[in-house]
């Protein structure tokens, strides 16, 4: 029997992201090994400009899920909006995000604490809400988006994004290979709450989705080294006690029972636009 999903584990989240450092060393290896695929914030931004009928006048755009305020500062950066507001519930995040956000002068960015099941902004205050890679790490997706529904302004704009359920599945046969999680290719996804196949689905819930693009991002790790820096704070595999956070452990563990060689992974990103229906009470 498969152990519980991390993303939906609570107990788990103050190991996933209460170091702000753990899921930026994660995030880097992952982003030097892609080699194909859009830049996801600047994807969210063309959504945006292609869809939303003022692009070029909006007020408030809330980012969901922000994380390090990576997304939050390109929506504020190519949107100009007056005002973003990123939230997530992990403050260690936040405390990194607030840093990166100190050299914007002409643009309010805030980030606050919050739980994207109870959106802490008024009905009707949003003229962009942005979701991606964040709606996994709920049991019950379809709530949150209806709390999307909820703070959208007439003729606002949801733009949520997600992965598929096979993604990285190369970085599964790797790992059972390799002896560190001989079941690593039996676990569930860690996306099974809202990926690539029922996202547009959720979406219809509480919102009219007016357009779905899938896109797949190709990733090429140089080798054991750059691999185990992806692998050791990756929560799906069950590793052996004195791995998990310790890339040059997991790169030894590899070496030795590996031939050193470069690793080929994808994903598909599937993003969804939505906007809400006008006939329906939110």
């Amino acid at each position: 029997m498969n152990e519980p999903n991390p993303f939906l584990d609570p107990a788990r989240q103050q190991e996933l992201y209460g170091h702000a450092s753990r899921l930026a060393g994660r995030t880097s290896a992952l982003m030097r090994a892609k080699t194909a695929g859009h830049p996801v914030p600047e994807t969210i931004v063309s959504l945006v400009q292609t869809h939303h009928a003022r692009p070029d006048r909006l007020g408030v755009v809330l980012d969901i899920g922000c994380g390090r305020g990576t997304s939050s500062l390109v929506l504020a950066g190519q949107l100009r909006p007056q005002r973003v507001v990123g939230l997530d519930a992990a403050p260690s995040l936040l405390a990194h995000a607030r840093e990166r956000a100190q050299d914007l002068a002409d643009i309010t960015v805030d980030f606050v604490e919050g739980d994207f099941h109870d959106l802490p902004l008024p009905s009707g205050s949003c003229d962009v809400a942005a979701a991606a890679f964040c709606l996994y790490h709920s049991q019950h997706p379809e709530d949150v988006i209806a709390q999307i529904a909820r703070v959208l302004a007439p003729g606002g704009l949801a733009v949520l994004v997600t992965k598929g359920l096979d993604s990285y599945q190369e970085m599964d046969q790797l790992v059972a290979a390799a002896g560190l999680d001989p079941r690593a290719v039996q676990h569930d996804s860690l996306y099974t709450a809202a990926h690539s196949g029922n996202l547009a689905d959720l979406a219809a819930s509480s919102l009219d989705v007016i357009a779905v693009q899938d896109e797949e991002h190709a990733f090429t790790f140089d080798g054991h080294d750059h691999t185990a820096q992806y692998l050791a704070t990756n929560p799906k595999y069950e590793l052996a006690p004195g791995l998990y956070g310790n890339p040059g452990a997991l790169a030894a563990t590899l070496h030795e029972f590996l031939p050193d060689q470069p690793l080929t992974t994808r994903s598909r990103i599937t993003f969804v636009v939505a906007q809400p229906n006008e006939g329906r009470p939110t």
